[in-house]
């Protein structure tokens, strides 16, 4: 059995947001980059299921759309335990793009299952797993927090409103990963930064496709108001100022 973790290069968390050329690029000069966290829960998750002994997976590998700047993060993920790494030489600037891409890519090299998370910390778009998903006619599962195999059956747990729900998946699938798919994302240990330089680092040509949208201008959110101390006595005021200032009553 075969896993693919699809996996964004970010930006780390602590940066500070700015743009150029008229804020219609983002600035990324000084910029510390990262796996998205969510990706590398997913990654985390698919190592666990390799090493326990009582499954059948074999190989994990890692997939990523971008340019020859991302193979740094590439890298760090093959430190972690992926066994490959794909890169798809190619802007990652749209979701459907970005999806198309991965499936034309597991069209020709399938996986039994392929893991995405929810989000990227940086666009936040929540769709590239779904796309995969619906390119491939794969079983796919959202807001995915537990993955555990039975034989050739997945057995998921997903959050609903009010709790969760268990699902007995069929393969080939796509898991739409959340918090709680891992305890703790994992840290590269010196001998995996080490293996890592001789794992494969493939770059694959892009498949001829067009994308959907486009950034025309970025802008970054209005600065916050100042904070308001209302008397402990003056209820009216607060609520006055909750209704008609706020209007969040």
């Amino acid at each position: 059995m075969k896993i693919l973790v699809c996996i964004s290069n970010v930006p780390d968390t602590t940066t500070k947001v700015k743009f150029k050329e008229d804020s219609t690029l983002f600035d990324d000069s000084g910029v510390q980059w990262i796996i998205n966290p969510w990706d590398e829960l997913a990654l985390t998750r698919a190592l666990e299921l390799k090493e326990d002994a009582g499954n059948s997976v074999d190989e994990v590998s890692v997939i990523h759309v971008g340019g020859a700047q991302t193979d740094a993060t590439l890298r760090k993920a093959l430190a972690i335990g992926a066994d490959k790494a794909f890169r798809i030489d190619a802007c990652a600037a749209d979701a459907y793009y970005v999806a198309g891409q991965i499936a034309a890519y597991l069209k020709e090299n399938p996986f039994d299952i392929v893991f995405s998370g929810i989000e990227s910390s940086d666009y936040n778009g929540s769709s590239v797993g779904a796309m995969i998903a619906e390119f491939m006619d794969y079983s796919g599962v959202s807001s995915v927090t537990s993955v555990n195999l039975d034989g050739d059956d997945v057995i998921l747990y997903r959050a609903i409103p009010g709790g969760k729900q268990k699902i007995k998946a069929e393969l080939p699938l796509v898991a739409v990963v959340q918090k709680g798919i891992a305890k703790e994302p994992r840290i590269p240990a010196m001998r995996g930064i080490m293996m890592a330089r001789k794992k494969p680092l493939e770059v694959i040509a892009a498949t001829e496709m067009e994308m959907l949208t486009r950034s025309v201008k970025f802008e970054l959110p209005k600065a916050k108001g100042a904070c308001k101390m209302i008397d402990a006595g003056h209820v009216e005021q607060l609520v006055e100022l909750l209704k008609n200032e706020a209007k969040v009553l």
